[in-house]
């Protein structure tokens, strides 16, 4: 099928940016320049590096080379960074606080010609830490609306991750309002959405208008003995209509580049019928729930697969996000033949 006829215009003369999160082939331990290096073997438009440690230095002369190697190549580079909540469980105090870590991803990412700095609030377990996700997001907003004056000073705006069952959609919009949309929008998960209870449709719908970049993959989902059963997969694999995705992701956010981050191979139930599972909501089960068991409804299970040893990993990870990158393009995305 044509590009403009997945995306819903015609001759597809707003095709979207295609590229991938370095996330997705973790296991190699590649730096900068070699995952410049692989989005060219991919022919893709942009590398997402979502983690500092990717980078030799982080000082502005190694940067601007870089940003000289990526530019020299085609591509455009995408910067990411982890928590800058000072008070998740997941927060490492090992680039300073949580301000003088987002002000050092900032400066990389000017230094780079990243538009973004893609960072997170933490994981699922904030929402069982005193005072819930809303104190968690409270925190949060502290931190972004500190740096407002740099990122408009730099031209560099925040994108914060739906990440690993932090935040509903809905409770990821409030912080992005109560930070201020000028300058704090999102990087959407469309995997993390199933540990919200939502489906990628849902989580898109809400999300949308503040979409800045993306980490995507495809997911299966199942009913299972608590709940629900899920294993994420290859793009094209699982039991996301991606050509419906895409047509209405081109029509509310079709500046942002489809990044593809595959996280494959383990099953992670949802026991949502066990009485235990909602101390992570007091305030009542999200609106999305019916709508994600009815989808939920339609997935058979499937086995765990299990890699042994690093090569088999690397194998597997290189596998899937190829696969998944050749998915894309045949459903019309990317700016390169």
């Amino acid at each position: 099928m044509a590009a403009g006829s997945v995306l819903g215009q015609e001759g597809g003369n707003r095709k979207l940016a295609l590229g991938y999160d370095n996330f997705a082939v973790r296991a190699m331990g590649w730096k900068a320049r070699q995952l410049i290096d692989y989005a060219v073997r991919l022919k893709v438009d942009t590398v997402f590096i979502t983690d500092l440690d990717a980078f030799e230095s982080l000082e502005e002369p190694y940067l601007q080379g870089v940003r000289r190697y990526a530019e020299g190549k085609g591509i455009q580079v995408y910067l990411g960074t982890w928590s800058v909540c000072p008070t998740s469980v997941s927060f490492r105090d090992n680039r300073g606080t949580a301000d003088e870590h987002l002000r050092l991803g900032l400066r990389a990412a000017k230094t780079l010609g990243s538009p973004v700095l893609r960072v997170v609030l933490g994981n699922g377990g904030d929402r069982l830490t005193d005072g819930g996700i809303e104190a968690r997001i409270e925190d949060t907003v502290k931190v972004l609306k500190g740096v407002k004056s740099l990122c408009e000073e730099l031209e560099v705006k925040v994108a914060m991750e739906n990440h690993a069952g932090d935040m509903h959609s809905l409770e990821l919009v409030t912080l992005v309002e109560a930070a201020g949309p000028d300058f704090v929008g999102v990087n959407l998960d469309a995997g993390n959405a199933v540990w919200t209870l939502e489906t990628p449709i849902s989580n898109l719908e809400n999300l949308g208008k503040y979409v800045l970049t993306t980490s995507l993959r495809d997911t299966r989902v199942w009913p299972s003995e608590n709940g629900v059963t899920m294993q994420w997969v290859a793009m094209g694999e699982g039991m996301v209509d991606w050509k419906a995705y895409f047509k209405r992701f081109s029509e509310i956010c079709p500046k942002a580049p489809v990044q593809i981050e595959t996280i494959s191979g383990f099953n992670r139930e949802m026991a949502f019928n066990k009485e235990e599972f909602w101390k992570a909501w007091p305030k009542g089960k999200p609106a999305s729930l019916e709508a994600f068991k009815a989808w939920a409804a339609q997935g058979k299970p499937m086995k765990a697969r299990r890699q042994d040893g690093k090569e088999a990993t690397q194998a597997f990870q290189l596998s899937d996000i190829e696969k998944s990158i050749a998915y894309c393009k045949s459903i019309g995305l990317g700016l390169k033949g």
